[in-house]
């Protein structure tokens, strides 16, 4: 099948080139993101293969349907991003990656909270200045507190695996409670309940319209006071603006996220020479109890394997027998 990528960074590149030696596909690899400004790239190609900040609107459907375009390879889990609606109306189809490595999210969110309890990231830069002073590091131990997991899918039970071997109390809120979870003793709770009686909160769920803002002004109010708040799933589960307010005022304690609301224009480039001119996302990387990662906690050789050869096998499936277990409905 010939395919269009966009976002395509070289270790994307690389991974589907090394995969494709035994799927056969014809692959163009393009940087920009699929945008209604780009989308005439895709002109000649049965699929486009696209990321998690890929715009996949009304507009840009509508123009690659025009140009030939019959399928949409999703590398990522989430389809939030893709109106599914209009691509159904277009009579396009859309597959995606159901479960990459949820360990590698899970071990991210880990070590987001590592690196804000033990202050690492000023440590490190301490000693390279040669400052071995611990005033202002102090942290806490990990084990006997409470982490609460919102969402409890593969990536929130590998996390809740994780925070159960450092021996924390785990809280959870799903619409469906995971066996495994409950069999370590992680107890289900209201949302409301969850936020209030956990030291950490960590967020592993889709972003669909329930979930947009789940985390906001009224929910920060319900925190428990100078409690952790961890994203690594999708920056939309955070009201950015509120969370900046109960940073300010203390409710807050410390916030971690690999996930931005408005990533799009920032993530997966650099822009080292430019001036940012989002200034909510300036605001929010000044703080000094706030770490933020761009994106990189699926960003493991596994995933990566994983990423290729499930794609790849969507192509496949599709090209072959029309059908494919990884098609969103």
């Amino acid at each position: 099948m010939k395919v269009a990528f966009f976002s395509a960074k070289d270790y994307d590149q690389k991974s589907f080139t090394a995969a494709n030696q035994a799927y056969g596909h014809e692959l163009t690899f393009f940087e920009p993101r699929l945008t209604p400004k780009t989308a005439s790239l895709a002109a000649g190609f049965r699929a486009v293969c696209v990321f998690i900040n890929d715009e996949l609107g009304e507009e840009t459907l509508q123009n690659i349907a025009a140009s030939g375009t019959q399928l949409v390879a999703l590398r990522c889990a989430g389809y939030n991003n893709v109106e599914l609606d209009v691509a159904q109306s277009l009579g396009m189809r859309v597959v995606r990656v159901p479960a990459y490595s949820p360990y590698a999210v899970a071990e991210h969110a880990a070590g987001l909270i590592m690196m804000l309890n033990r202050k690492l990231y000023k440590a490190y830069n301490r000693i390279r200045e040669d400052n071995f002073s611990l005033k202002g590091l102090l942290g806490f131990d990990l084990h006997g507190k409470t982490v609460g997991i919102v969402g409890t899918g593969r990536i929130g039970e590998c996390f809740g695996r994780i925070m159960h071997g450092f021996g924390c109390k785990l809280l959870a809120y799903d619409v469906q409670e995971n066996p495994y979870l409950v069999e370590t003793g992680t107890q289900y709770v209201d949302l409301p309940v969850l936020l209030a009686q956990s030291d950490i909160t960590s967020l592993h769920c889709p972003l669909l319209p329930a979930t947009h803002h789940m985390i906001d002004q009224e929910s920060l109010a319900q925190i428990k006071p100078g409690a952790m708040l961890i994203n690594t799933s999708r920056g939309g589960l955070i009201d950015t603006q509120s969370a900046i307010n109960a940073l300010k005022s203390g409710q807050l304690g410390s916030l971690g996220i690999d996930v931005y609301e408005d990533e799009g224009s920032l993530f997966f480039q650099d822009l080292s020479d430019t001036v940012i001119q989002d200034d909510i996302f300036q605001l929010l990387k000044s703080f000094p109890n706030v770490v933020i990662t761009a994106h990189q906690g699926f960003f493991t050789q596994e995933a990566l394997n994983n990423i290729s050869n499930t794609t790849l096998s969507n192509l496949s499936d599709i090209e072959d027998r029309n059908v494919c277990s990884n098609e969103v409905a």
